[in-house]
């Protein structure tokens, strides 16, 4: 054990030297020659927060603060209407953007004004509202609990669909005033409906419809290295980060980002160290927005979520978080194991979006996936998206943002 302490400590120090290796690195570049006016474009909203994002496209944006019923503070923006302010207010439709595993809202505005899904829905007449699960860069607070305390960061994805989504939803609703709205999710985002809308019919009849980007239910096959830990991943996991939080945003991302991707030398270092969680494809990535896509990912997530994920790896099953007690279970469900999650009773119209590159909803996992969705209207596979792409892919808004925006357009008309 000591061993094992030495080396977790060794390690942290070796994360927090990374500034001042990454600040000397940055110094011998410039001065082997690589002045200024040889650096990549530097994108200035690789330094700012999601309102100041979005005001810097010109976008009017709103900030409020939703407290979950157990406690959670989570950030929601609002995106009200585009440039031209389309129609009245009462008129425009609401659309929800749920992100996925580790993310972040910055999702949906990472790229330019044409390219992101929150600019283009707003340009096109809707109201939108960008959500933050408990846990990431933005959502890191709380009525009673510390971040800093192992109790704050007791939740998985089980909470998000529970205690999040509804209170996130309630709220758009109130103050939009209106009965139903669009929900857009992401990977995660996906299995968070999934869940929610199969367990709480009272918030399923007030979503419209669900468009589902990389849609995750099962990963019986995925292929990735971290998935072959997952076996033994917990007491590993618990050991090391305490049961609190990992993959979270640090000062280093935007250092990095900011200060020494941009010189050519580091710049394919960069391009590197993101690729490994966006995948090989990259080609259809606009890579002038590196710096934006590294100073805010990953955004975090709760070591007690990633051991959710390797449970239903293992189990094979969508289900509740095991407490690995039978007391505990008994406690949280009112049986000693945890309960399944039954896809096939959630009935809100289903358009989902996939991807036959993608290595997390890989082609198999989604194929299983689609029978148990009672009211699917509209699938469609790309051959060569990877799990990303949804959302940065350069052709994005021709593969799969106008055609949400098209749906919605002919809701309306109906």
């Amino acid at each position: 054990m000591k061993e094992e302490a030495d080396g977790w400590h060794s390690g942290r120090f070796q994360m927090r030297s990374l500034p001042v290796i990454a600040c000397w690195m940055l110094i011998i570049g410039t001065q082997n020659g690589y002045s200024s006016k040889y650096r990549s474009p530097k994108n200035p909203e690789a330094s700012m927060t999601l309102s100041q994002m979005i005001s810097y496209w010109g976008y009017p944006n709103e900030h409020y603060n939703v407290v979950t019923e157990d406690g959670y503070i989570l950030d929601l923006y609002r995106i009200p209407h585009g440039k031209e302010c389309l129609g009245t207010a009462s008129s425009r439709p609401v659309v929800y953007l749920q992100h996925g595993l580790t993310a972040t809202a910055i999702n949906w505005i990472a790229n330019l004004p044409s390219n992101s899904l929150a600019y283009v829905l707003a340009d096109a007449g809707c109201d939108v509202w960008l959500g933050n699960s408990r846990g990431n860069t933005w959502s890191r607070r709380h009525m009673t609990l510390s971040p800093d305390s192992e109790e704050f960061w007791t939740f998985s994805f089980d909470e998000m669909a529970n205690y999040d989504l509804p209170a996130t939803i309630n709220f758009i609703l109130k103050k939009t005033r209106q009965n139903q709205l669009y929900y857009v999710g992401h990977s995660q985002g996906t299995t968070i409906a999934f869940v929610s809308f199969s367990t709480n019919p009272n918030l399923a009849q007030r979503i419209k419809m669900f468009f589902g980007l990389a849609p995750v239910g099962l990963i019986n096959h995925v292929k990735t290295p971290p998935t072959k830990l997952f076996p033994f991943l917990e007491s590993l996991l618990k050991t090391l980060f305490h049961k609190r939080d990992i993959f979270s945003h640090t000062k280093l991302n935007e250092f990095l980002a900011t200060k020494v991707c941009h010189v050519p030398i580091f710049h394919q270092l960069c391009e590197s160290i993101f690729f490994i969680r966006y995948g090989p494809g990259h080609k259809n990535l606009n890579e002038s927005r590196l710096d934006v896509y590294i100073a805010n990912y990953p955004g975090g997530m709760s070591i007690q979520n990633l051991v959710h994920w390797s449970q239903i790896f293992t189990s094979r099953r969508l289900q509740a978080f095991d407490w690995k007690d039978p007391v505990l279970n008994m406690m949280h469900y009112n049986q000693v194991t945890p309960p399944l999650y039954n896809v096939t009773l959630m009935t809100v119209p289903t358009m989902l979006w996939s991807g036959g590159e993608d290595a997390f909803a890989g082609p198999l996992d989604v194929d299983n996936l689609l029978p148990n969705i009672s009211n699917l209207i509209y699938h469609k596979r790309i051959s060569y998206y990877h799990h990303m792409d949804f959302f940065l892919a350069m052709d994005a808004p021709q593969q799969v943002f106008c055609e949400i925006v098209n749906m919605i357009k002919k809701n309306m008309e109906t």
